[in-house]
């Protein structure tokens, strides 16, 4: 063989490799953006079968009602991609709400104490961030599980938001906590502007930033993160207060649109969330996940939930078709898994 045949030989070489490279690639971002593809179909199917599905009405009241479940979503995908789990956002949201009606409300049962929205906002956030503080010092120094930590706070913050009311539903919120749930930019609702840019600016966080990486380094392993030299507490930390403070922004959100708070607000919401991540490819595994299926399980499941409305379904046949995803989702988890590592 001469010099120049052996050259033309080793590009061939080189080509194929480059070419089945690329096939992987290519199949690797498939099954990362599997549910993309998912709400993608049942979007056509729904706009086929149902009359008046098709329509920017629809669509955007999908999207608004999204907003909930997809930002309390983020805090748990988080604490998920960490090998960690938080139970307790429902209830901490759900206690959001009612502190921010209760100190900006002027309706019945009410203090009424705080003169700006925006200031309670500040409130929930911080109050978010103590109560995920405080399941991180049980979790990281006492090293007992998130999710009988996670669990006892689900329970007690809940009881702990009809301590404060007294079991009783408030009212009436000042206009500017009111106004973010009503006002539209460019016909499309405020809240659902915010819910991408909270996704846009956390998808960069976790992509982007040295925590973030460390965050799937954490969950992908423990032991390689500790001969690393990372600092596992200080990121399990970070990771429960993130959620902390994303269900306590929930809850404001939640006041918002309903201009008040009942005892029972967002009561479901941690299965909805939970429903979400699952559905958008973030392994129960942890250290593997996008933020941007989640946002695709959200509005998978809003999707859903509206086609279930307009078909006059009764209500709790969503909950049979959300276990139904649940259970898809976590097969092809399943299957990813053991596809991925021949796809590397």
């Amino acid at each position: 063989m001469t010099e120049n045949s052996g050259k033309s030989v080793a590009v061939l070489r080189e080509g194929k490799l480059s070419i089945k490279g690329n096939r992987k690639a290519v199949l690797r971002w498939i099954l990362d953006h599997m549910v993309w593809f998912i709400l993608f179909f049942v979007l056509v199917v729904l706009s086929c079968s149902i009359r008046g599905f098709a329509q920017w009405g629809i669509f955007r009241n999908i999207l608004y009602h999204a907003v909930f479940v997809g930002v309390l979503a983020i805090g748990e995908a988080i604490c998920i991609i960490s090998k960690e789990m938080d139970l307790s956002v429902e209830s901490v949201a759900g206690l959001a709400a009612i502190m921010t009606a209760w100190l900006t409300g002027t309706g019945l049962d009410a203090s009424g104490i705080l003169l700006n929205g925006y200031l309670a906002l500040l409130v929930v956030l911080a109050m978010g961030a103590i109560i995920g503080a405080f399941n991180a010092i049980l979790v990281v120094n006492y090293k007992i599980s998130s999710f009988i930590v996670t669990l006892a706070g689900y329970l007690m913050f809940r009881a702990l938001a009809l301590v404060v009311t007294n079991g009783h539903g408030v009212t009436r919120l000042r206009p500017e906590v009111v106004m973010v749930a009503r006002t539209k930019l460019f016909s499309i609702p405020l809240m659902v502007v915010l819910l991408l840019f909270i996704y846009i600016a956390f998808y960069i966080f976790v992509t982007q930033t040295r925590f973030g990486q460390h965050i799937y380094l954490v969950g992908d392993s423990r032991e390689a993160s500790y001969n690393a030299g990372i600092r596992i507490g200080r990121v399990l930390f970070g990771v429960f207060m993130l959620s902390g403070m994303l269900a306590g922004l929930t809850g404001w959100l939640l006041a918002a649109r309903t201009n008040g708070a009942a005892p029972n607000i967002g009561m479901g919401m941690l299965f909805e969330a939970m429903a979400a991540v699952v559905i958008g490819g973030v392994s129960l595994q942890g250290g593997v996940g996008n933020l941007a299926g989640v946002l695709a399980g959200a509005i998978l499941l809003s999707t859903i939930a509206t086609a279930v409305s307009l078909l006059g379904m009764p209500p709790f046949y969503m909950n049979v078709i959300r276990g139904g995803f649940i259970i898809i989702a976590v097969l092809l988890d399943a299957l990813v898994q053991r596809i991925r590592p021949y796809l590397m």
